[in-house]
């Protein structure tokens, strides 16, 4: 069964957790060298962010990408507050999930609800935002959906608009609340430093 595979490298990877401004922050070290970062809140359990790091060519660390969460500002310096001020009025596209639904929010949107269509191309394996008015154009994958092999169903996936902001939901498959039900039993059983004790306690 495709689901256990991912669980499987979860357990397997090298984990450590660090309790720190109420949330549960997880590292996992997978065997082919890629490292997770997660950070979950304490109270909620909902995953807060989520990002990715591999080897470079050359074998040191690269850059973190971000899956879920705030994406990380790519300027820095002393320009990067007038760089962000010239460029605030352009979409801004990140991942927020809830509990039950992968949610991906783009801001800086103007345009009213029914100029937008939110669809999904399942040969392509992702989902597709377009414009009536040809002002915006955007795709993007599922990797949950891809890590457990899960196909992509049309009936998840439903969005609104409000504050200049398009907001797109895709309904949690059962598998995937299932799986992350599993993932939370495991994390729970790290026994967790805080941010104060130094190290991490690594499992």
């Amino acid at each position: 069964m495709a689901v256990p595979g991912w669980l499987e490298r979860l357990r397997a990877a090298g984990k450590t957790a660090l309790l720190q401004d109420g949330k549960r922050k997880i590292h996992y070290l997978f065997e082919d060298g890629k490292e997770m970062a997660e950070e979950y809140d304490v109270k909620t359990g909902q995953l807060v962010s989520r990002k990715w790091r591999e080897k470079s060519t050359l074998g040191g660390s690269g850059k973190w990408q971000v899956e879920v969460g705030e994406p990380a500002s790519p300027l820095l310096g002393a320009l990067e507050s007038e760089l962000i001020k010239e460029s605030s009025s352009n979409p801004v596209f990140m991942r927020k999930d809830t509990l039950t639904s992968f949610q991906w929010r783009i801001r800086n949107l103007p345009y009213p609800k029914e100029v937008y269509s939110v669809s999904v191309e399942k040969e392509q394996r992702c989902c597709v935002v377009r414009t009536t008015n040809k002002k915006y154009y955007k795709k993007f994958p599922i990797p949950d959906l891809d890590r457990y092999q899960l196909p992509l169903d049309t009936a998840a996936l439903s969005f609104t608009h409000a504050n200049n902001t398009l907001i797109i939901t895709y309904k949690k498959p059962k598998e995937i609340l299932a799986a992350e039900e599993e993932l939370q039993k495991e994390l729970k059983k790290i026994k967790a430093a805080n941010s104060g004790d130094g190290d991490c306690t690594t499992q």
